[in-house]
Formats: structure tokens, sequence, C-alpha cells
């Protein structure tokens, strides 16, 4: 009797606090290995939550696109057949345009001035625009700066793009961007990359360094380019149908992880990009580096994109960022 009325009163504290008794298993989509920047911070993430919960929510990463691309595990979100996944932001452009402004080319010089904008009320401003689409944003964690690789010659100032047949994924503003550089985009996802590559259908394309090592784009690429041409930031993205069945104590152990996860991911992101580039050196990879004054050639070059795109972001929105940025 005395056991059945502690196991009561147990319940029924529990009841009145919140806590939730019942176990919580969720898939989470990744794109990328397990032991890039991308997927560290997936397995930090996952760890933990775990831990905060005290083991009652299990989240399951799915490494190296199982699940599918970014687009289709996106629609998977909403649809509330996956329950996580973390794409790049750009992913989310078709359905919220103001997310084109942090693919504005050029637009941070540094990482610092990306964490002020992502961190800060722009990053909140565009988090909330995303339960309307059945997404819940968590936080900001670091794709970082685009790096251009080709096989045809080094990038060292505008000019060298001419003609080159660059990757470019469908967002309509990374494709603008690579004609104004003067080169030809060429829509692919991350899965065809590397044959692209290896069979000259296309000649370069541009992603962080950890990016080029994780997918081992310099054994299909010559030359690797520092012309941190624009910023990623990664989102972690939680379905909102899930989202709704969780009980806020569950959903704020995920809120706070996915933040306290955020440090160490930038973390990582930025340890795998320098020894990634050094890495590819060592293996044979032609790395150059391009002068503040080309980069800013360069950057003249694509503020026609910058012209088309703000009347879409919203010039508040975008004056916002100078804001912050100054």
């Amino acid at each position: 009797m005395k056991i059945r009325t502690t196991l009561l009163v147990g319940l029924m504290a529990a009841a009145l606090s919140g806590t939730s008794w019942a176990a919580v298993t969720a898939k989470f989509a990744v794109t990328l290995p397990e032991k890039s920047h991308q997927g560290q911070g997936v397995a930090k993430f996952a760890e933990l939550v775990k831990d905060k919960s005290n083991g009652d929510i299990i989240i399951k990463p799915y490494y190296s696109g199982a699940l599918g691309d970014d687009v289709k595990v996106t629609s998977a979100l909403q649809g509330g057949t996956i329950e996580f996944t973390v794409p790049q932001t750009t992913t989310l452009t078709g359905m919220v345009k103001a997310y084109e402004i942090l693919d504005f080319p050029f637009l941070f010089k540094n990482a610092e001035q990306a964490e002020k904008v992502l961190d800060g009320p722009v990053g909140q401003r565009l988090l909330e625009t995303l339960p309307e689409h059945g997404l819940i944003g968590l936080a900001y964690w670091e794709n970082g700066f685009f790096n251009a690789t080709n096989s045809k010659h080094p990038i060292a100032k505008v000019e060298d793009f001419n003609g080159l047949k660059f990757r470019s994924i469908q967002a309509k503003i990374t494709q603008e961007t690579i004609k104004a550089l003067g080169a030809n985009p060429v829509p692919l996802a991350v899965p065809e990359l590397y044959t692209a590559l290896e069979t000259h259908t296309i000649d370069g394309q541009g992603t962080p360094n950890a990016v080029i090592a994780a997918l081992k784009l310099d054994e299909v690429q010559k030359y690797l380019s520092l012309t941190g041409h624009s910023y990623g930031a990664f989102i972690p993205l939680a379905s909102k149908a899930f989202w709704d069945k969780l009980t806020p104590e569950q959903q704020k152990i995920i809120q706070d992880s996915a933040i306290e996860a955020r440090t160490y991911q930038r973390q990582v992101a930025r340890a795998q990009s320098q020894s990634a580039q050094e890495k590819m050196a060592k293996n044979g990879m032609q790395v150059n580096e391009v002068s503040d004054a080309e980069r800013e050639r360069m950057k003249q070059s694509v503020q026609p994109v910058w012209d088309m795109f703000v009347p879409q972001v919203g010039e508040d929105l975008f004056q916002q960022v100078q804001a912050q940025l100054k």
C-alpha cells in the first residue's frame, strides 16, 4: 500500500510540474557526413538534448543525405514525417524571401559581423517568419565563408570567373551572383556535385573549406581561391507538427540545446576550415589568396544583385542589417 501511494504521489507531482513521462524519439536529417562541422554540431545537439531530458528525448541523426537533400527533408519537416534538419538558410528563400538578405554576396567581412546579425534582432525577426510555414527555427550555426574552386586556373581577380561553368543551387540570388561575377551558373544538388566536377560537366563551385574537404572535392578540383564571396549559415529546424506535441519543458530543452550547441559547432567549423585548407594544400591543391582590392572589385561587380534583391527582402530589413554592421 505504501509503495502504491508513493508511486501515485510521484505521478501527481510529475503532472503538476509539467514533466512528460513519455519518451520521445526523433529523426534528424543531415546533409553532410558525421565528421563534418554540420554533423558534429548535430551530434553535440543530440547529446545535449539527451542529457538535459535525462534520456527522455532521443534524437537519431541520419548523416550524408541518407533521408534526402535539403529541399526534400525540409518539405518532410513541414509534412511532419521528419522531426529535424539543418539546411543552409538559402533553402528557405523559396518560402520566405526575407532570408535572401543572408545570401547577399560580400555582405559580411568576417564571422564576427555575421554573428552580430544572426544572433541579434535581424536573426530573430527572420526566425519568427517560419512557424506559418510549418517550421520552427532554433538558432543559427555556421557553414562558413564560401571560397571558389575550379579545374581551370586560380581566381585572383573578378575577370578570372569569366566563362567558368560554376555550380549553383536553385536559389535565384545565387545564380544571379554567379552571372554577375562572369561565370555560368549550373544548378546542382550536393549529391551530384562530385561526379559533375570529375567529368568536367562543370568547372568549379563555391563552398566553405570544410565542406570542400568533407565532400572530397579536392580530388577533382585543382585550384582553391580564397574569395570569401558569401557567408553560409546553417539553421537547425524542427517540424512544427512535432514541436506542437511537445511540452513547454521539452521545447525549452531543445531550444536551449540548439543554442548551446551553436558555440561548439562554430568552433568546429572554424577549426575545420583552417585544417581543411592546410590538408588540401598539402595534398596538392593550389591555394591562392585574393587581395582586399580585388575582393572590393568583386563586390562592386555584384552590386546589381544587391539592387535586384533589396526590394524582395524589403528596404527596412536591408537597412536594419546595414545599421547593425555599422
